[in-house]
């Protein structure tokens, strides 16, 4: 297996993002080789496996010692340990963040989702995990909730990376790219330089049909049953539509002119849940130039070893047809959308308490010897 076809899709604007970055992935060298020889060109944390890192595996262990010893504040040991993680990645993407003319080479942080209904304390932590961070290839990752809007227009307002995530729907891809154009309007008239502003926007892809999929199956009609597996490639292409008119637009050559980067559209939940489907059915159908894909080391693998080459239309002439064919039935993708983006929520909330509780019961361990 060689990364000939990761070098293809490359050339033909398609990039590749490696889902979870963790101590041990670090430590070992194993992102900067994936950076090295495997096209991967940014990273994104992921709270589950950030999780996973810090309860199973001794690399935290030094570090938890010493937050133990100081005696800080249970939130700030979290995001102590986040931080160096984030750092460490920043600084291994850094040279092809520079030679790439700071297009790529970006690392995407989560914070404490406990806030992302409340704009002025995602502001704050935004501010926050900014400045901890301190490198110009951060972004912060803010989820799209209604609060979190407001915020990635005013983080944007102020110079701060932002990506978007929990994008469920082409409505709500449609209100961050207004937000991001409002966020850069503003930078502007700050006399901020608009070219060292990055923002990037996820569309979560697999979600959408596991959703959808149970509702085709209870319709029951052959034509219902056929559209299984293919809502989610449809919904994204349309996202596309929308990114590339809002990109083509006069509010955007506007900021162009100023130096200002276009966000990137970057396809997130691209692993194939349902055996059915093909392991590389999200990826080859996502494959469309200037995009980013978000994939484990599996899910790269796969690529690398068997998946398509060429970008082509996301989801192609089916896209309609699979849209207009849904509302006959009741099932309304925004409403399914808002549904996803709390379940997301609930979820995030989760683990977080469970990262919390592993971080404290660590913090007592060591204390106490």
């Amino acid at each position: 297996m060689t990364a000939v076809r990761l070098a293809r899709l490359n050339r033909n604007g398609v990039s590749f993002w490696l889902d979870g970055i963790s101590r041990f992935l670090l430590d070992s060298k194993a992102l900067a080789a994936l950076v090295r020889d495997w096209r991967v060109s940014g990273a994104t944390t992921n709270l589950e496996l950030f999780l996973h890192a810090v309860n199973t595996g001794p690399a935290y262990t030094e570090q938890l010692c010493s937050l133990a010893e100081l005696g800080g504040d249970l939130n700030q040991a979290v995001q102590e340990l986040a931080v160096r993680d984030i750092q460490w990645a920043c600084d291994v993407l850094l040279p092809t963040h520079l030679a790439r003319h700071h297009t790529t080479g970006l690392v995407s942080a989560d914070m404490d989702p406990r806030v992302c209904h409340d704009q002025h304390t995602t502001l704050d932590m935004a501010r926050t995990l900014w400045r901890a961070v301190d490198r110009p290839n951060i972004l912060v990752k803010i989820p799209a909730t209604d609060a979190g809007l407001r915020a990635i227009t005013s983080c944007l307002a102020e110079g701060i990376n932002v990506h978007a995530t929990s994008i469920f729907s082409a409505e709500r891809y449609q209100q961050v790219t207004e937000a991001h154009l409002t966020g850069l309007s503003l930078a502007s008239e700050a006399g901020l330089p608009l070219s060292r502003i990055h923002s990037a926007a996820s569309f979560h892809v697999s979600p959408i049909d596991a959703a959808v999929d149970p509702l085709l199956t209870a319709v029951g009609s052959d034509r219902a049953l056929a559209l299984r597996g293919k809502t989610a490639l449809a919904a994204a292409g349309a996202v596309l539509e929308r990114h590339k008119e809002t990109f083509a637009g006069t509010a955007w050559q506007q900021h162009a002119r100023r130096g200002a980067r276009r966000q990137q559209l970057v396809w997130a939940a691209t692993t194939v849940n349902d055996s059915r489907y093909h392991d590389t059915h999200y990826t080859d159908g996502l494959f469309a130039p200037d995009t980013v894909s978000i994939v484990s080391e599996q899910s790269l693998w796969a690529v690398a070893d068997h998946g398509r080459v060429l970008p082509h239309e996301v989801a192609g002439v089916e896209r309609e047809r699979v849209l207009d064919a849904l509302p006959m039935w009741g099932i309304s993708l925004p409403e399914i959308g808002s549904r996803l983006e709390d379940d997301a929520h609930r979820r995030a909330l989760a683990v977080w308490q469970h990262l919390l509780d592993v971080v404290r019961a660590a913090l007592k361990q060591y204390r106490t010897h």
